[in-house]
Parts: C-alpha cells; structure tokens; sequence
C-alpha cells in the first residue's frame, strides 16, 4: 500500500514541479532581480504577487511601481514608467497576457481589476499637430488615469481614460473618454451599451430622451433581457 501511495507521488511530481513549486520559484526570482535592477526606483509589493514569464519593467528614472497583494501578472507583462510617474495596482487583480502599461503622470488601478490580453493602458497621447517637428519630438499631453475596483478589460483594447467601479469593457475597445461605473462599453471610440447598476444611475447615453427614471428603468431592464 505504502508503495502504491509513492509511486502515485511520484507520478505527481513532475505536474507539482511545473505547475506549483516551479513557477512559485521562478516569481520570486523574477522578483528578486526587478528589485536589485532598480535601486533608484520605489517598487513595492505589498504581500505575495505572481510575476509570470516576461515580467518587465523600464523604470530609468525615480519612478514608483506600487502593488497590491495577491496581484497576478500572468505572461509579457511590460510596464514603462516616466521620471516622477506612479502606477499603483489594487490587490487582487489580474493581467493575463500580454499586457502594457505606459505612464507619465499617475495610472491607479483598483482592487479586484481584470485586464485581458493584448490590452494597452496608458495616461496620455502623442502630440503631432506642429509641423515643424516629427510627431515623436512633439512630447505628450497627460493626464491622470483611474480604474475604479472590479473593472473588467477584456481582450485587445487600449484604455486613454478613466473607468469606474465594476464597469465591463467590450473586447477591441478604444476607451478615450470616461465610462461610469456599472455600464457596459464597447466600440471605437467606446460607448456605453448597457448599465447594471444601482437605478438611477444610467449614463446619460442610455437614458430615454426626455424620459423619466421609471422609463430610465424600464429600458434598462428590457436591454438586461
């Protein structure tokens, strides 16, 4: 019996070694050497975070890379953070594949946030209007960006603007303008579709023209099926 018991053991072995032990192993290295890279830097992870194969990070300057625990970052995730910068990234949130972050001014992500692969994050645009100059000497126009807790990003989208709590973004999605919390958005540039939230709470695009709360509702509540 005993022996049946070891030989299962190690028929387990190897999954245990590739799928538990070995990348818990290899996130702490990755860990370790993002931090011995960048002493100039304010990196912080606030508790246990797994940083997955192709973790990256380009700080040069006294930028700051705040995180939450329990925070995945599953495969090729790159951050590239200016002089002064600050992304901060609330605990529990996930950023599967493939995924870019790109600030000059502040990125503050909240607690709980989904962001799905191929997805650009970023808190500012190229200028390109003086002609006198290339669009790449033009600099940026930047402002600060938050995404409100639970907000889900789904695949290949680019975010240029706030999201609020629980909001849900359609795949393909180009975000350049606020969308409110609870509303489903999607398109380009995104719009808001559909809205789950508390009555009364409806972007103004969903709301019936002229209409009252009740029809407000009404509408929402024949959308939601």
């Amino acid at each position: 019996m005993r022996a049946r018991r070891g030989l299962s053991r190690l028929r387990l072995a190897p999954r245990k070694v590739g799928y538990v032990w070995g990348p818990r192993v290899m996130s702490w290295l990755r860990r370790r050497w993002v931090l011995l890279r960048h002493p100039h830097a304010t990196i912080v992870f606030q508790g246990p975070v797994y940083l997955g194969p192709g973790f990256s990070l380009h700080i040069p300057g006294p930028g700051e890379f705040i995180v939450g625990p329990g925070v995945e970052f599953r495969r090729n995730f790159r951050a590239e953070v200016a002089d002064g910068a600050r992304i901060t990234i609330g605990g529990g949130s996930v950023c599967t594949y493939d995924v870019l972050m790109q600030c000059g001014s502040s990125i503050e992500i909240g607690e709980r946030c989904m962001f799905g692969q191929s997805t650009l994050v970023v808190d500012g645009n190229h200028r390109f209007r003086d002609l006198s100059k290339p669009m790449l000497a033009q600099g940026y126009d930047l402002r600060p960006l938050k995404i409100e807790d639970d907000a889900t990003v789904t695949t290949k989208c680019t975010i240029i603007a706030g999201i609020g709590r629980r909001a849900f973004i359609g795949a393909n999605s180009v975000v350049v303008r606020p969308i409110p919390a609870f509303t489903v958005a999607a398109g380009v540039p995104a719009r808001p579709v559909d809205y789950f939230g508390p009555p009364g709470g409806e972007p103004e695009e969903l709301r019936s023209p002229g209409g009252s709360d009740a029809e407000a509702e009404a509408s929402r509540s024949e959308r939601s099926g």
